[in-house]
């Protein structure tokens, strides 16, 4: 158990660091690409730091030997967004209103693109409530639908990269690994060798995290959807973090919106494609719950003035969920 414990902790502090490396990066790549910063967040850091989560559906449903295996990825792909809705936005609000407490400001309202972000919860809405409807139902050629899964994320990116948006001038700080005028090879180098390493800790991370789970004898559905998820998530939120610690709201609030979108449509894709994609009533309440949390996320937004105490808030959802799970 002492050698869980220290990889645990260690591969926290590796997910850590290395998003430190990771967000620097890809402000580099996406400058070279000449991406607006939503983009950078929306597109680049969040499908980056999406590919461990995305993994663990494509090998549980694809390679999984029985059923039991096959569902592990449908909670993947249900996990995911729970998670990003409620833990991810809390912890950016929290982080915001611990910076603005610490720095004594009366103003706690966030700053960024809320017409973007609230177009983004609607398109995800849209999409969650098709494939939670496809979770209820059976016919024979769901696995085809998984198609337009894919086509709606290609459709995101390209409306992601080529939306209009102002330049915020912001300096960005030197590339870590080269100072001075960095290239974009080198700004690629960086962020892939970042990436590599996000994915190996992550996965030490879920490792050590079910193990522990384990250990105190919590029930395998529950480690499946209610930890797991938490760890393959933990890149997003530390880049979050990352980017709120250096004043770039409008990048922590994009990578989440786009890891949202990721969520809903790539490993979603290939669960339907994969498995029979069929919700018990474990899976239909963490939908509900997801649901819940994206309309509150979405007037907030749509009013276009966001205070970080409330966006915290949105947190004890995923709480609810898990009393829920323990005690129904």
């Amino acid at each position: 158990m002492l050698v869980t414990l220290i990889l645990f902790f260690a591969s926290a502090i590796a997910i850590y660091l290395a998003c430190e490396f990771f967000v620097n990066g890809v402000e580099w790549v996406g400058k070279r690409l000449n991406f607006g910063q939503t983009a950078v967040g929306t597109v680049l850091a969040a499908f980056g730091t999406a590919l461990p989560e995305s993994a663990v559906t494509f090998f549980a449903a694809v390679f999984g030997k029985d059923a039991h295996q096959k569902d592990i990825g449908i909670g993947a792909a249900m996990g995911g967004p729970l998670v990003l809705a409620t833990i991810a936005y809390g912890i950016v609000g929290f982080s915001l209103w611990y910076k603005r407490y610490r720095e004594k400001s009366p103003d706690y309202l966030i700053q960024g693109d809320y017409k973007h972000l609230a177009k983004d919860q609607l398109s995800f809405l849209t999409i969650f409530v098709f494939k939670v409807g496809l979770g209820l139902i059976a016919f024979t050629i769901k696995p085809w639908l998984g198609l337009l899964f894919l086509m709606a994320y290609g459709f995101y990116v390209w409306r992601e990269i080529n939306s209009e948006e102002e330049d915020e001038g912001e300096e960005l700080e030197d590339l870590k690994i080269r100072p001075h005028n960095p290239t974009l090879f080198w700004s690629g180098l960086q962020t892939v060798a970042a990436l590599v390493v996000i994915a190996i800790a992550s996965q030490t991370f879920v490792h050590q995290l079910e193990s522990i789970g384990e250990f105190a004898g919590l029930p395998p559905h529950i480690i499946a959807l209610l930890l797991s998820p938490v760890a393959t998530e933990l890149p997003e939120t530390m880049n979050a973090i990352i980017w709120v610690r250096q004043g770039k709201e409008r990048l922590a609030l994009a990578n989440i919106s786009g890891s949202m979108m990721i969520q809903a449509t790539i490993p979603s894709a290939i669960g339907i494609m994969a498995t029979k994609w069929m919700f018990d009533t474990t899976l239909v309440v963490a939908a509900g719950v997801t649901f819940a949390a994206m309309i509150l996320l979405y007037f907030m937004f749509k009013r276009g003035k966001v205070d970080s105490r409330m966006l915290a808030g949105i947190g004890l959802l995923y709480a609810v969920f898990g009393g829920w799970m323990l005690f129904h």
